[in-house]
């Protein structure tokens, strides 16, 4: 990327048109919605984002016609910036920016997915409840918050969990949607 940047470009090129080519296609067998799922980019700095990725992952967001989520993992506030700026009706959070803080960030027009610590369903149930309502509480029962945790499943985490949690989250929102 730094070292050959004319080379980068040309495969992100190629990369972002066959990624708007799926994403469109996924719609068209009917998915509702379309998450860009950025596991990297906090290792970049906002103005090599700007260069290197935004352009990209703002043409696979416009391809559809449908909902999008723009999630990225070890963001900061100016990466999540950049990333509001690249597009998305929602913007996922990861667990590294307090959810409240991250929607300022974004802006209240956005929704926001998130954010809960995938490791703290390693712990006891009581742990687990708290973080939860930790991240409720700070959506505060705004419209277009999804709950979420802030990136994938740990491998070590117990099922039945998670299935009570997501009973937690239903019983605790003014309205669950499927």
């Amino acid at each position: 990327m730094y070292r050959e940047p004319a080379t980068w470009h040309a495969l992100l090129d190629v990369l972002a048109t066959q990624f708007a080519r799926y994403v469109a296609a996924q719609v068209e067998s009917g998915a509702d919605v379309i998450q860009l799922f950025d596991s990297w980019v906090g290792a970049l700095s906002p103005a090599h984002y700007d260069e290197f990725v935004a352009p990209y992952s703002a043409r696979i967001l416009a391809a559809v016609d449908v909902p999008t989520i723009h999630f990225g993992t070890g963001v900061t506030e100016e990466l999540l910036r950049a990333m509001t700026r690249a597009g998305g009706d929602v913007i996922g959070l990861d667990w590294r920016i307090p959810l409240d803080r991250g929607w300022t960030v974004v802006g209240e027009e956005r929704g926001i997915q998130g954010n809960l610590d995938p490791a703290a369903l390693l712990g006891p149930w009581e742990r687990i409840e708290e973080a939860a309502l930790d991240v409720l509480a700070r959506a505060g029962g705004r419209a277009g918050h999804i709950f979420n945790l802030g990136h994938g499943v740990l491998p070590q985490t117990d099922p039945g969990l998670l299935t009570q949690l997501a009973g937690l989250v239903q019983e605790r929102t003014v309205e669950a949607r499927v």
